[in-house]
């Protein structure tokens, strides 16, 4: 208790391109921003949904007002086969429930921290132009809901979470999730559409409860995670969980890394990027077959899927992917196409 009491009080105390496919490279494809974009009617309340899934595209309509609705919990949860860990999350799901808005809307975030939760927390949104990206704005003791509105200026895709200190301990929890701020006009229409999110974990034995395992700081100090995961769970894209696609299908992959530490070098282990938002920002680059995202940063990747099978999402940094976790699975159906891949035996009889 005491223990609780004192994290507590230090906490208290230190309290697109997406749109028009084009043949070039590096142009800026994004409206400048959404400052003299005035957003109109009465506020509705936001679409937000838990990776992978994503809420619906905006299409071309104009600036809206929106309220998005979020609420922070410590809770326990499976991180790997039956192993229990205390995550910290936004709407209970980690990562956080994607954010979908456009440029010039005008949003009023609502934050609660649920009742139960030991610490404060708050949201610091990347996409936010402001002092913390709202983090001061929103800190909430447990049982206390705070808000804050801001303006979505520039089109992009953005890291979100916690800054609550110490701010490494909440985002290596499980604090982070994803904001697309489409531009003017909306995105170009795919076929299906997925939320990633890498994080790495730092785990150790619970003093509280038998078989429980929590944060463990000295490891998150020297960088040397147990897991690396998509998503916040080992297998949380593999068997019954693989993402489904069709053959001659688009996909659309919103990739963020909440970190806190690591760099993520993501790959789909027998496809090429045809398209690659870099940092979730304007720039474009095609014919990619590895991407990097910082910790805090965001990519956006489209392909089509031309050939029938599993494709491998990794990290590639590979003993992330084959001994930490970061893995997971694309399972495409469809006919075979052998002009674009034919598999030959040359064993003879």
């Amino acid at each position: 208790m005491k223990m609780k009491q004192l994290l507590f009080g230090m906490s208290v105390a230190l309290s697109a391109a997406l749109f028009s496919c084009t043949t070039q490279s590096n142009k800026e494809e994004w409206p400048a921003g959404g400052i003299n974009m005035e957003a109109t009617g009465e506020p509705e309340v936001a679409e937000v949904t838990g990776a992978p899934k994503v809420p619906a595209p905006v299409g071309n309509r104009g600036p809206k007002k929106w309220i998005v609705n979020l609420v922070t919990t410590e809770e326990e949860g499976i991180i790997a086969d039956t192993i229990p860990y205390t995550f910290w999350t936004f709407n209970h799901t980690v990562p956080g429930s994607f954010i979908r808005i456009r440029v010039g809307d005008e949003v009023t975030l609502n934050l609660k921290n649920e009742a139960n939760s030991v610490l404060p927390h708050n949201i610091d949104l990347h996409a936010v132009t402001g002092p913390g990206g709202g983090a001061a704005a929103t800190t909430s003791a447990p049982g206390k809901e705070t808000s804050f509105t801001f303006k979505a200026l520039n089109p992009g895709l953005y890291v979100y979470h916690c800054a609550a200190p110490p701010v490494p301990m909440h985002i290596g929890n499980g604090m982070y999730g994803l904001i697309l701020v489409e531009p003017e006009g909306g995105l170009k229409k795919v076929d299906k559409e997925f939320y990633i999110m890498q994080g790495d974990f730092y785990t150790k034995k619970s003093a509280i409860k038998e078989g429980l395992m929590e944060f463990d700081n000295d490891k998150a100090v020297a960088e040397q995670p147990d897991y690396v995961l998509f998503n916040g769970k080992k297998g949380s894209m593999l068997g019954a969980n693989m993402l489904e696609a069709k053959v001659g299908e688009t996909i659309r992959m919103f990739v963020g890394n909440g970190g806190p530490n690591l760099t993520s070098s993501f790959h789909v282990i027998g496809e090429i990027f045809d398209n690659v938002y870099l940092e979730g920002g304007t720039t474009v680059s095609h014919n990619i077959q590895t991407t990097m995202i910082p910790a805090g940063g965001a990519a956006i990747v489209e392909f089509k899927v031309e050939v029938p099978g599993e494709y491998v999402l990794v990290d590639h940094s590979l003993s992330r992917a084959f001994n930490k976790g970061a893995i997971g699975k694309l399972k495409v159906t469809g006919d075979a196409n052998p002009k674009v891949f034919k598999a030959s035996s040359l064993t003879k009889e």
